[in-house]
């Protein structure tokens, strides 16, 4: 589920979903917030897989784990 494969979609792995959720975070970002975007985006369409909250948590640590993303004053920033 970590990489695509055969069966599994780009979008529905959780390298796909951390693509998009690194797109959404221009800013620092709450965890909330960024759940909420993506529920919102889901409902119209704009990101077609669905993801649980487990799919999203675990996302956020693989960005965490490849240095991507860090925590910073109770939010999630891009690293530079």
């Amino acid at each position: 589920m970590i990489m695509p494969t055969k069966h599994t979609h780009f979008s529905e792995s959780l390298l796909g979903f951390g693509g998009y959720l690194l797109k959404m975070i221009n800013s620092k970002r709450t965890v909330d917030s960024l759940w909420n975007e993506y529920q919102k985006d889901l409902s119209r369409k704009n990101y077609t897989a669905k993801h649980n909250f487990d799919n999203f948590l675990l996302t956020l640590v693989f960005l965490h784990s490849v240095g991507a993303i860090e925590e910073r004053g109770g939010g999630v920033v891009k690293c530079s």
